[in-house]
């Protein structure tokens, strides 16, 4: 059957469908290991969502089949190449009308042709020109009078003139950014295994074993016919030139086994960097919080260490293994028969002794070199208090002690490496020694059976120095995994999946949400709490203790409390940042486990304290538009600008040389105490949430800014909860 855009319709998913169709689609693909199950649309509450939001839908639908779902945008001047190569993908068509049905239409992987499964299950293949004009024609439709009443003036008729419009109009929106739909892929969090079969990287280990095995092969039998050549007395050039074909043989499979080597080491480093990336997000705040600044920098040096050194490492690990197998085994055929191999297993127990001493006496440096640049780091962070408040005759007087001990460790620890690195060597001269008896014999039998063992000598004493290196790389690997290791495990935490989902249309106007607030229904909490507890520790005293409330939307609530009284707390778990250990938390009548961390965050917002929040070295509109949407739309920036405007930092914008785009943070524009309070403000007014809590967000402002930012908070927070101090 021939489609068109007038019955492209066929091929697509009805919207109540979609969670049907994400299913297949990723299981089509394989970014779930298991047919597709039923009930799932029930499970992530397809049914009962507002289908105005279908971002957050197939959000839901995403994270119960543990996946995620990308939304993407695409340049009208490329939406043709983009239906042809992203996949696997949903794309809701456009319509006419809000009010309309949705439609979505599903495209799987498939090499370069443009796929689409079908409700039924059917695949077909269809021009991705047909899609993109789908796309077009509504975007296009008001420009297409202006465009041929140009070219009637030119006098172009005919089909050129229907050519000719397409392209104009192609040249005034090719740069106009469409919102296409969501691409799937597989969570960074997912199975391993998943994430293994999605990449190449099982082809790439198998190229790489192949051509290093045949590699390896043609260098065995090279030794063999050397060997032969020497020990037997051959002098026809035939043999030498056979022997220099094997060598040069062997070139290509080198250059391969490193071509897939690098390949392998890429794939492999851009799973464990995206794990590690997305751990990162969801470790507990309070892991993080007692950790310094030079504890933080040496986890993420660790992290660069651990990728650089598995891949190093493991792959070693693979020749060594695979290399050391043969050598027994062409030994075995030698001339030193059972005695080079009983030699060869007394320096392999030797070799893993010696490694293991290595460990130990490493551990013991690192964990000193580790503290001393800890120390380091903290010192140069503190420096300028360092030069205004220490006394400067006792700056260094721990350094001293600290740098001989740090000595004494490293000296031990250059012994024992050098113990590791001695083996190989020694291994060559005991090798060669368990030729003795054959040599003795003087028997010309036992030519060919040395040239065997020979090789065989030469094959261990390469595979004893990959296990060398292989030792001390997995010894630094084991000490820089200690760091690195909780940053790892947290990816592994299951997702919660929702069961509710609030609609979009319940909630109140925010962006001028005081023209609804006498409209508010206050009988219905938006916070409600019963007997919170919660604890840092599990045997220190309480930080909150059977703490009950009840927040209205609409509310304007001031918390006070001396230091100490656990506000912050209070503030960190309404806000879901911190999970209290016994007691009920309620955001209108659901708890967190039936919306979801990530439904409950976007509801409740919170601006911690000034030392716990952070301008990040990034644009001045990234900083303010992060929590809302990024990259934004028009209608963002105009809301950034209207509450830059009423918060006072107008002229700080207009100062700016490149205005919104203008580099703010440690290394871009320095900003004010005052000011940076007030982008913190500002970021989180501009998320739209139904409650917003400032903790302690105005103490360093001035009272003419104090009043424009309390103005500003209670104009355009729908419900505001402000932290502060008597």
């Amino acid at each position: 059957m021939q489609y068109t855009t007038d019955n492209l319709m066929e091929l697509c998913w009805p919207g109540n469908r979609v969670g049907e169709a994400i299913e297949w689609l990723a299981y089509a693909n394989g970014l779930i290991s298991t047919p597709v199950a039923s009930g799932t649309n029930q499970k992530a509450g397809v049914n009962q969502v507002d289908e105005n939001n279908w971002q957050t839908l197939i959000d839901r639908v995403a994270t119960a089949l543990g996946i995620e779902a990308e939304p993407v945008s695409c340049p009208y001047g490329k939406l043709q190449s983009f239906f042809q190569f992203a996949a696997p993908a949903i794309v809701k068509m456009p319509t006419k009308s809000e009010s309309a049905p949705a439609f979505f239409l599903v495209f799987q992987k498939k090499g370069r042709h443009c796929r689409v499964l079908k409700p039924d299950l059917q695949i077909v293949t269809i021009s991705a020109e047909i899609v993109a004009d789908a796309f077009r024609k509504p975007l296009s439709a008001a420009y297409r009078e202006p465009a041929e009443q140009l070219l009637s003036l030119a006098n172009i008729a005919g089909e050129r003139k229907d050519r000719v419009a397409d392209a104009l109009i192609g040249s005034w929106l090719g740069a106009e950014i469409i919102p296409v739909g969501w691409l799937l892929r597989s969570s960074p969090g997912s199975n391993l295994k998943i994430q293994i079969k999605q990449s190449s990287l099982v082809q790439e280990i198998l190229g790489w074993l192949a051509a290093f095995a045949l590699q390896d092969i043609l260098y065995l039998l090279a030794w063999w016919l050397i060997g032969r050549v020497v020990l037997d007395g051959q002098t026809d050039r035939g043999w030498v030139w056979a022997w220099v074909l094997l060598l040069v043989s062997a070139i290509p499979f080198q250059l391969t086994a490193s071509w897939m080597q690098n390949r392998f080491a890429e794939s492999l480093g851009v799973i464990f960097k995206q794990r590690l990336l997305f751990s990162a997000l969801k470790m507990n705040p309070d892991d993080i919080r007692h950790l310094g600044t030079g504890q933080l920098l040496e986890r993420v040096m660790e992290a660069e260490s651990v990728e650089m050194l598995a891949l190093g490492g493991g792959l070693t690990a693979i020749i060594s293994i695979f290399q050391l197998g043969v050598a027994a085994w062409v030994l075995s055929q030698g001339a030193g028969g059972l005695l080079s191999m009983a030699v060869l297993a007394l320096w392999l127990t030797a070799m893993l002794i010696a490694g293991w001493i290595n460990y130990n006496s490493g551990k013991q440096w690192t964990d000193t070199y580790r503290s001393m640049t800890n120390g380091l780091v903290e010192k140069m962070v503190g420096h300028r208090t360092r030069l205004a408040q220490e006394d400067p005759d006792h700056r260094h007087d721990e350094e001293d002690i600290e740098l001989d001990h740090y000595q004494t460790l490293t000296r031990s620890f250059s012994k024992t490496g050098l113990l590791l690195g001695a083996i190989p060597a020694s291994w060559l001269v005991a090798g060669l020694a368990c030729f003795i008896p054959a040599l003795i014999s003087k028997q010309s039998a036992q030519l060919p059976s040395m040239a065997v063992g020979l090789g065989g000598v030469m094959l261990a004493y390469q595979a004893f120095g990959i296990i060398q290196a292989g030792i001390q790389n997995d010894i630094l690997l084991l000490l820089s995994w200690q760091q690195v290791k909780p940053i790892y495990q947290a990816g592994s935490t299951e997702e919660i999946i929702p069961t509710v989902m609030l609609k979009t249309a319940s909630l109140p106007n925010r962006e001028n949400p005081a023209q609804l607030r006498p409209t508010i229904d206050k009988k219905i909490p938006l916070i409600t709490a019963h007997d919170l507890s919660y604890r840092f520790a599990p045997h220190r005293r309480p930080a909150l203790h059977d703490c009950a409330l009840k927040i209205y939307p609409g509310d304007r609530i001031i918390l006070e409390g001396p230091s100490g009284g656990g506000k912050t707390t209070l503030g960190a778990v309404l806000a879901g940042i911190r999970k209290p250990d016994s007691g009920l938390l309620f955001l209108y009548g659901y708890d967190w486990q039936s919306l979801g961390e990530a439904t409950w965050r976007k509801r409740v917002v919170m601006a911690p304290q000034f030392h716990e929040n952070h301008i990040f070295n990034e644009t001045f509109a990234f900083n303010l538009l992060m929590g809302r949407r990024w990259p934004p739309q028009l209608e963002d920036m105009q809301a950034a600008e209207t509450i830059c405007q009423e918060l006072g930092l107008g002229d700080l914008l207009a100062r700016m040389p490149s205005g919104w785009q203008q580099m703010v943070g440690e290394s871009g524009w320095q900003l004010s105490h005052g000011e940076r309070s007030r982008v913190f403000i500002a970021r989180a007014l501009l998320q739209n949430a139904d409650l917003v809590i400032m903790d302690e967000s105005f103490g360093a402002l001035d009272p003419e800014n104090l009043y424009l930012a309390l103005e500003c908070a209670q104009r355009r927070a729908a419900t505001l909860l402000i932290i502060a101090h008597p």
